[in-house]
């Protein structure tokens, strides 16, 4: 069974927009933010999830005016709102197309009072898929020598901001929060970017395989991601096992592959680089067929093979403004944590990785 989802891109723009290593790039940037409010019946307490971040958690569908309504930090705000019996506002301060630093200085430093709320209860953020972007970008249009420097400055800047927001969401978010979490990278284009580059290895002589050098790349920055987090009070829901990894054991090693591609707390970026690119590579798969058993997929990816799909209808969000709304649940409650459609689009399986570490009260 698959479900098609997929909305109309505008690619000249959502070439802008993030994630790791997906579309060609340019200078442009649009501020997508959103508040959207879980209306729970019979409730007055209201608590509130602050996301920032870029086009992901946005929601974007490749409209400059509107986004999804149920993106990642909103299908969150579903599970918070069932668990705790109360109202969840989803705040989103984010903006398509940002590398790691502007969201850095211009959502998390700029716009933190939105943390800094004394109903907040969760932070959670994304960055670094631009990054990557350019440097891929970059890379692809290189001929001549390769020069490998570019995608190792977009693992240092990832590294370095990350850090840095952890750093001041934990000196800034208001002392009721209970939750920090941190999304990692999938990695959309994965079948695309198997393909030779047109610049030769130096040392070879010869073209090098696209994906063989940006599989590695954003492995490290998942790591540092996920290992800043450890470090750092946050959790990391790692979007790239999510993503990748199919909801069953599809080589025999008794694990299921999702499970198995995770983040494990403590390992050193050698062991997980090499169980990502090495060990478990036979195991990863474009998200745009994403294996829940060994016949049933969906795809988690929208036309334009970067940003995630969804439901739920969209709001206004873009160079227009955006939306403060408030609206009933889609779902009240979840047998096992889980909705009817937690594996079946993107932006619902990111949401629920998200949720599988709510506390059990605000």
């Amino acid at each position: 069974m698959n479900i098609n989802t997929r909305a109309t891109a505008v690619r000249g723009l959502s070439a802008a927009l993030l994630l790791a290593l997906g579309a060609p790039a340019l200078a442009n940037t649009l501020n997508q933010n959103v508040s959207w409010t879980i209306d729970r019946a019979g409730t007055t307490a209201k608590y509130r999830i602050v996301a920032y971040g870029d086009s992901i958690y946005a929601g974007y569908n490749g409209s400059i005016s509107n986004a999804a309504k149920y993106a990642a930090p909103t299908v969150d705000a579903e599970y918070l709102a069932a668990r705790w019996n109360a109202d969840i506002e989803s705040v989103r301060r984010t903006k398509s197309g940002a590398v790691a630093s502007d969201v850095y200085n211009n959502k998390i430093v700029a716009e933190r009072s939105y943390m800094q709320a004394s109903n907040t209860r969760v932070v959670t953020f994304e960055m670094c898929g631009n990054d990557g972007l350019q440097a891929r970008t970059s890379f692809k249009g290189q001929s001549g020598t390769c020069n490998f420097a570019v995608l190792d400055t977009a693992v240092a800047n990832c590294r370095t901001y990350v850090a840095r927001g952890m750093d001041f969401i934990n000196a800034n978010a208001h002392p009721n929060t209970r939750l920090k979490v941190i999304a990692n990278l999938y990695y959309p284009g994965y079948n695309a970017d198997n393909v030779q580059s047109s610049c030769r290895d130096a040392s070879t002589g010869q073209t090098v395989n696209l994906r063989d050098r940006f599989l590695p790349a954003i492995a490290r920055m998942n790591w540092s991601m996920c290992d800043s987090a450890r470090q750092k009070g946050f959790q990391c829901a790692d979007s790239f096992a999510q993503y990748m990894g199919a909801d069953y054991d599809s080589n025999g090693d008794g694990q299921i592959d999702s499970d198995a591609l995770r983040y494990v707390a403590g390992e050193s970026e050698a062991s997980y680089v090499n169980r990502i690119t090495v060990t478990l590579r036979s195991t990863l798969r474009d998200a745009n067929t994403h294996f829940v058993s060994s016949s049933s997929s969906f795809d988690y990816i929208q036309s334009d093979d970067t940003h995630p799909t969804y439901t739920g209808g969209t709001v206004r969000a873009g160079l227009w403004g955006g939306t403060t709304g408030t609206g009933s649940a889609r779902y009240t409650s979840f047998t096992n944590g889980r909705s009817p459609i937690w594996n079946q689009l993107g932006h619902e399986r990111m949401g629920w990785a998200i949720s599988v570490y709510n506390p059990a009260s605000p």
